[in-house]
């Protein structure tokens, strides 16, 4: 197993001694009363359609779960989100994302990749480290580009396709996920089997990102990707497990060592946890997780408004919305 993966395990053997960090939760689940009622109007502005693709060249199934808007008329053009799950996922994951994101107009396409996903905790306990370390491997990792890669043709080849804007392709993802999104934008560890970078990708969202261990230093990865990248991280997206430990730095090392000039930004949320991003409701603080949620949602969008519409009023305003519970705010105006 190449090294630059086994960190990868490390982020997944956290999830049990962090209450399951890619567990998926229903919307609503464990809110409050009010949230419960914003996500049921929210509910009225998308239609969420699961889809059981598969790829024939692989063998391999690639189910997806696409969050398209409902205010997308025939004949208008729709910017698309491509997401990939961190490692035990599914693509009912991150669903506080997809849903907010089609009801401002875009289209999400959740991608689940299935030698990655939920079934890794299903089984025999005894065989838990096989399946993880098997998750783990770096053809896997090479697995999850192809099926995202795989998931995007499968969708503008579709009739929903002729809508897409091609000219606003977004990859996002968390944790392992967000190894995958970097992989699309351009990241190229030395050992990786060529270039995986996607053109058709414009942008990218990354969300506590682990860096490429056993790679060597993190700038020549890194360094090459040229389109505008947003990281979102906490002080506390801390990973330890027994004999490992991740450090929330290592999520700056990677802001670092990207490529992209003042089209690459970074949010820092004080507290929380590696989870936080995640569905689940209680993780990182129950009063700071749906602060974070919120905030997170409101910067992705700001984010993208800027990049593709020179909208930067969102970004201007934002850190000063969230000032109290923001570390670290970098971004055009900081």
């Amino acid at each position: 197993m190449r090294a630059w993966t086994w960190c990868l395990l490390a982020l997944t053997l956290a999830g049990p001694l962090q209450a399951q960090a890619q567990q998926d939760v229903a919307p609503g689940a464990g809110t409050s009363a009010s949230a419960t009622a914003s996500a049921t109007a929210e509910a009225a502005s998308y239609t969420a359609i699961d889809l059981d693709w598969r790829d024939a060249s692989r063998e391999r199934a690639v189910p997806v779960r696409l969050y398209w808007p409902a205010r997308a008329a025939a004949g208008t053009a729709v910017p698309l989100v491509v997401f990939s799950h961190g490692l035990g996922g599914s693509r009912q994951g991150y669903s506080y994302l997809g849903r907010f994101w089609a009801s401002q107009g875009y289209a999400s396409l959740h991608v689940q990749h299935v030698g990655s996903d939920r079934q890794v905790w299903s089984g025999s306990v005894f065989g838990l480290i096989g399946r993880l370390q098997d998750a783990a491997k770096e053809s896997e990792a090479v697995n999850r580009v192809q099926d995202m890669r795989f998931a995007l043709d499968q969708l503008l080849a579709s009739p929903r396709g002729a809508q897409i804007d091609a000219q606003r392709i977004v990859v996002a993802g968390h944790s392992y996920g967000a190894t995958t999104s970097l992989l699309l934008a351009g990241a190229r560890p030395p050992s990786a089997p060529g270039d995986l970078r996607d053109g058709r990708i414009k942008a990218a969202i990354i969300i506590s990102a682990p860096p490429f261990y056993g790679q060597g230093a993190p700038a020549p990865i890194l360094a090459g990707i040229s389109i505008p990248t947003l990281h979102i991280t906490a002080t506390e997206d801390v990973i330890e497990v027994p004999g490992y430990r991740s450090a929330a730095s290592d999520r700056l090392l990677v802001f670092d060592a990207t490529g992209g000039g003042p089209d690459k930004m970074l949010a820092v949320f004080a507290g929380g946890s590696h989870s936080i991003f995640t569905d689940r409701s209680g993780t990182g603080g129950v009063a700071l997780n749906p602060q974070v949620k919120a905030a997170t949602r409101e910067l992705t969008l700001a984010f993208l408004q800027s990049v593709f519409e020179g909208r930067r009023e969102g970004l201007r305003d934002w850190p000063l919305r969230w000032r109290e519970i923001l570390a670290r705010w970098t971004g055009p105006d900081a």
